[in-house]
């Protein structure tokens, strides 16, 4: 099951699918709004003046309001009303931004800075061992040339 959310590379670290991501990210949009729908409902219902009348009034609202649409067919009119639709504003920016930017991602194949700042700490990595073999090599080179210099004093 975990093999389709997300992959380990080999530097430990998950790789998540983009269509778990967007799928988990959908789920969870549409979950906010069915639940502030219900508080949007409450607030709106039976006040005066007020166009949001149903349960459906309520999640297309807030629906609008998640995506920044706003058509303005269906409007709060209480102050709890106005807050639920604020907040579904400020959450579902947010959402609508994460499952939009997957889709850029899938589509326009961005760069994952992620993915190349592990590769540069492994090529680092690597680099730091290569010159530490290398100051083995010339510790060693550096105590034969003292040798032979010792040697060549010791005959002189």
């Amino acid at each position: 099951m975990n093999k389709h959310i997300y992959k380990t590379d080999k530097y430990g670290i998950r790789n998540y699918s983009l269509l778990a991501l967007g799928a988990a990210g959908v789920c969870f949009l549409y979950s906010v709004i069915a639940l502030l729908a219900l508080a949007l409902q409450h607030f709106e219902g039976g006040a005066l003046n007020s166009n949001i009348n149903s349960y459906v009034d309520a999640f297309w609202t807030l629906q609008m309001s998640a995506s920044t649409i706003g058509f303005g067919d269906h409007f709060p009119v209480t102050i709890g009303g106005r807050m639920v639709v604020a907040l579904m504003f400020y959450v579902g920016v947010g959402l609508v931004g994460f499952i939009g930017a997957l889709i850029a991602e899938r589509i326009l194949g961005f760069a994952d800075t992620n993915i190349k700042n592990r590769e540069l700490r492994q090529q680092n990595s690597d680099i730091l061992m290569h010159n530490k073999e290398l100051e083995k090599k010339i510790d060693l080179l550096i105590e034969r040339v003292e040798q032979v210099v010792d040697q060549r004093h010791e005959h002189d």
